[in-house]
């Protein structure tokens, strides 16, 4: 019997600035605050799954350093199932984020490290936990082709799959078709389709198009406008779930991710799992950071019932 949540993906110690504003090239200023925690979209997703209720395993490479020490304790506290190797002659990913202080707007540049080099061999040894699965998930901060052939295990097996097509990077066409889902933001959909998305008629065209290229379903997510789901027999904006003032907006995306294939893990309607994972984002925004600033399942029922 398949259950759970299999993510592939890459960890990051995220380092994080605070300022009203990013320093030109050549340019020095003051920044308002500092901070290091773990991160890592795939990492982040993993964590926000297992928080929302979801079994989940996380398939990645790490160094043997401080910030693979981080990741193993931050997946041990969160529940998170580690199937990682780690490397002696590689480092630990970085990312560099720069967060405004006044909006919460971010900025990154993402080194991957020991995980940038995830290959099909590596894909082909976690077979099993992918096969096990009843979701899995994954993004484009290893390479694609280890992306694609852990979607092709994964469809193959009657798996759901969740493709978050980020960062925004060319990726071949043939994992279109291995996407039950593909999640999107409006910048990122707007890199495949060629065209912005500023009204949700042009979301809407946009999921015509990434349908017409073989996935299923795309969910494209519009920041505070909320989500889109869209399929061929149905359409339907789902609006945002807020819970307080945002502060930091870096881990939202991931926050989505993880709380809506932690709800499609136990079974909900695919329309509520998004709305559940809205209220996983909601929550995520008003906290700093990004695995860290992931609520647990209670807080976001607790949300949902509150905006019912």
């Amino acid at each position: 019997m398949k259950s759970g949540v299999s993510i592939l993906g890459i960890f990051v110690a995220d380092t994080a600035y605070l300022a009203k504003r990013m320093p030109v090239v050549g340019e020095t200023i003051t920044g308002s605050g500092f901070s290091v925690g773990p991160g890592g979209k795939g990492s982040n997703q993993a964590v926000a799954a297992a928080r929302a209720g979801s079994p989940v395993s996380f398939i990645s490479k790490l160094g043997k350093d401080t910030f693979g020490e981080m990741a193993l304790k931050t997946y041990a506290d969160a529940g998170v199932t580690p199937k990682i190797v780690q490397m002696d002659d590689m480092p630990t990913g970085a990312a560099f984020i720069y967060v405004n202080d006044q909006n919460g707007e971010n900025a990154i540049i993402v080194y991957p490290g020991a995980a940038g080099t995830i290959g099909v061999d590596d894909v082909e040894a976690a077979r099993d936990t992918i096969e096990a699965s009843r979701i899995f998930v994954t993004q484009l901060e290893q390479p694609a082709d280890a992306a694609q052939r852990a979607l092709e295990i994964a469809h193959a097996a009657g798996v759901t799959t969740v493709f978050n097509p980020a960062p925004a990077e060319a990726f071949p066409d043939t994992i279109y078709p291995l996407c039950d889902y593909i999640v999107p933001n409006e910048t990122e959909a707007a890199a495949i389709v060629g065209f912005a998305l500023t009204s949700l008629d042009e979301a809407r065209r946009a999921g015509d198009i990434l349908l017409d290229k073989g996935v299923r379903t795309a969910l494209i997510t519009l920041g505070e406008r909320g989500v889109l789901y869209h399929t061929r027999e149905r359409s339907v904006h789902v609006p945002a779930v807020a819970s307080g003032p945002v502060i930091d907006t870096t881990g939202a995306g991931d926050a989505f991710v993880g709380g809506f294939s932690a709800a499609l893990a136990r079974g909900l309607e695919p329309v509520e799992a998004v709305r559940f994972g809205c209220a996983t984002a909601g929550i995520a925004v008003t906290r700093r950071g990004t695995a860290p600033a992931m609520p647990k399942r209670e807080e976001i029922e607790a949300l949902l019932a509150a905006k019912a």
